[in-house]
């Protein structure tokens, strides 16, 4: 079967997973982590899209961004994947293929859902079982956002900046926010949104997007079309 066309609206925030093949390791060494964060400031700043929020896990990769052209996300993906692939193997004397098939990515609704994806992509590692608390996990954006570390990666979206008039205000709510639990209703909104690379949003939104993409990103009932007596 062949693979749905990916969509593409620039200014529109998008969720990015990659995972590895197999759900194999990524990142091994610090320096991994390290190389990966600077190769994907590099092409954002290239082709013109703004990181909001990351998290590099140890076999997948969650990103949260906003492209300003058409295609800017794939020519990213694409350089930042090969470039860190040729790393890898070298780095670790092996061949072939380390992610897997292509990136998934979920066109996201930035009124109602782009804070809550930004909180789940930082929390991560807390789901996950690695750290207790997202400030303990530097390979996230979570100490930028919540405690105002500088990162040239990093772009706030203009959702996160009217948490507050100034960047105090701004830290202290986005710290408060991310300590409010995410509902599992909501957790798996995100997740299947992702995961099936549909849309994240209301269904005026996803009706909107499917009207200016052209391709279907509402579910549709399982079964058959009733028929018409």
């Amino acid at each position: 079967m062949a693979r749905m066309p990916r969509i593409d609206l620039p200014n529109t925030p998008l969720h990015i997973i990659q995972r590895g093949n197999n759900r194999q390791k990524c990142f091994y060494k610090k320096k991994d982590f390290i190389l990966y964060i600077r190769w994907l400031k590099e092409y954002a700043k290239k082709f013109d899209v703004s990181i909001h929020a990351w998290v590099l896990m140890t076999n997948h990769v969650h990103i949260l961004c906003t492209p300003k052209k058409a295609k800017s996300i794939s020519l990213v993906m694409q350089s930042l994947g090969r470039r860190y692939v040729r790393y890898f193997n070298h780095a670790y004397e092996r061949t072939g293929t380390l992610w897997e098939g292509r990136f998934k990515s979920c066109i996201v609704q930035s009124d109602s859902y782009f804070l809550n994806v930004q909180k789940y992509i930082e929390l991560n590692p807390v789901r996950a079982g690695m750290v207790s608390h997202p400030v303990d996990y530097i390979w996230s954006s979570y100490q930028i956002n919540a405690l105002g570390k500088h990162s040239d990666l990093c772009t706030p979206h203009y959702l996160y900046s009217s948490l507050g008039m100034n960047k105090s205000q701004r830290l202290v709510n986005y710290r408060k926010f991310v300590e409010q639990s995410l509902t599992e209703e909501i957790l798996q909104e995100i997740r299947s949104s992702v995961n099936k690379e549909l849309v994240l949003g209301s269904i005026h939104f996803k009706t909107e997007v499917e009207n200016i993409s052209k391709r279907r990103v509402i579910p549709r009932k399982a079964g058959r079309p009733k028929k018409i007596s």
